[in-house]
């Protein structure tokens, strides 16, 4: 029988990230955001928390948890912020996940007790500022010389790249050519403050605007041969595994993001008045609402069940793909209504709804597009 209930344990780990949410992080994070600031103490109390070591075990760290727990941590925290949530996504997918699937037993004793605990960041160094989605295109390039890797090129759009916490990026580079002529693409950990490697300023972006994202540089980086992650020539098929299980946890956040639309909508609603009685009355407004909750709870449905299936150790590559790409158009629409609701208040960033208007858009992107997962889609069922 299928029962989609959190069991105790995650309801309780729910219910901890919501009231850390609501405390903590919603009274401040507008002003990292406006001052376009990565809040640091709030990354080192959610790492006190143990969100960052959630889907890793205790020998290294962990919280003893999974990756639905990290999925269920997502969308609490982003019902009330995408920032903070997108800097535990990446901590744990892009950052440390990597190292723990494929890294050696003496990388992730190194690595791993740190990034867990949340006292390091980590990052992963894939787009480039030519690549986009054809991450397959990779320039860098890192050839082998007296037992060191040196690294040549450049990455775009890189979270947790230069906050004060970060202290690796795993980056892909071209490491040779294939028997069939094409690009042999490896994964290698470059620490921060190797000489050679430079982060560039942050980006001025539409939204995430309390998270980190830079360009980063490689100029003969040099770094130990041992640096390289997993094997020779498999850091791009790595990586594409490492994407799917991301896709599930973009998914939540996406659906965070969507029922805090849905929050902020009815409690504005029911205090904002017009013609003599609140808004919430009028029964356009009260079906704008009705609809955005459609969206979420069915969007939830999405990501539990491609979240199932991976933890049952079952292809859910479908299902990943249509849980994000779902998941963040509907946070999309949300946004959008969830903005006409509060009318011109909507569009004053002092609300929480004007900030996830602006957060919204980068899910349909970041992660693989929505262009990519119904070409991902398609190829599953056969066609196109």
């Amino acid at each position: 029988m299928l029962d989609y209930r959190l069991d105790a344990e995650t309801e309780a780990l729910r219910k901890t990230v919501r009231e850390f949410a609501v405390e903590v992080v919603a009274p401040q994070i507008g002003e990292f955001y406006e001052r376009d600031e990565f809040p640091t103490a709030i990354v080192r109390q959610m790492g006190e928390l143990g969100l960052f070591g959630l889907p890793f075990p205790e020998e290294y760290g962990g919280s003893v948890g999974d990756y639905f727990h990290l999925c269920v941590a997502l969308e609490e925290l982003a019902r009330v912020d995408s920032s903070v949530a997108i800097t535990l996504e990446a901590g744990v997918s892009l950052g440390a996940m990597p190292i723990y699937r494929f890294g050696t037993e003496e990388q992730k004793q190194e690595w791993l007790p740190r990034l867990c605990s949340g006292e390091a960041l980590g990052a992963f160094g894939l787009t480039e500022p030519g690549g986009g989605s054809d991450a397959g295109a990779t320039k860098t390039t890192a050839r082998l010389e007296d037992g060191h890797w040196v690294i040549n090129g450049s990455k775009a759009f890189i979270t947790n790249a230069g906050t004060e916490l970060t202290r690796l990026v795993t980056v892909t580079a071209v490491t040779g050519t294939r028997p069939d002529g094409g690009k042999q693409i490896s994964s290698i950990i470059v620490p921060s403050g190797t000489p050679g490697f430079a982060v560039g300023q942050r980006y001025s972006k539409v939204g995430w605007n309390a998270s980190d994202t830079r360009e980063l540089s490689f100029t003969d980086v040099r770094v130990p041969e041992e640096n390289l992650v997993g094997e020779r020539g498999r850091g791009y098929a790595q990586f594409l595994s490492i994407l799917d299980e991301g896709r599930v946890a973009i998914a939540a956040l996406s659906v965070g993001l969507a029922q805090g639309c849905v929050d902020e909508s009815v409690k504005y609603a029911a205090q904002r008045e017009a013609f003599g009685q609140p808004i919430d009355r009028n029964q356009a407004i009260a079906f704008m609402i009705a609809d955005m909750e459609v969206r979420a709870s069915t969007a939830r449905l999405s990501y539990y069940r491609a979240a199932e299936k991976m933890l049952r150790g079952e292809p859910f590559k479908r299902e990943a793909s249509i849980a994000k790409l779902y998941s963040s158009e509907m946070a999309m629409e949300n946004a959008r209504y969830a903005t006409q609701v509060h009318g011109g208040y909507g569009f004053m960033n002092e609300f929480p709804v004007a900030r996830f208007y602006r957060d919204a858009k980068i899910l349909e992107i970041g992660e693989g597009t929505s262009e990519v997962q119904r070409m991902l889609i398609a190829r599953d069922l056969g066609v196109g």
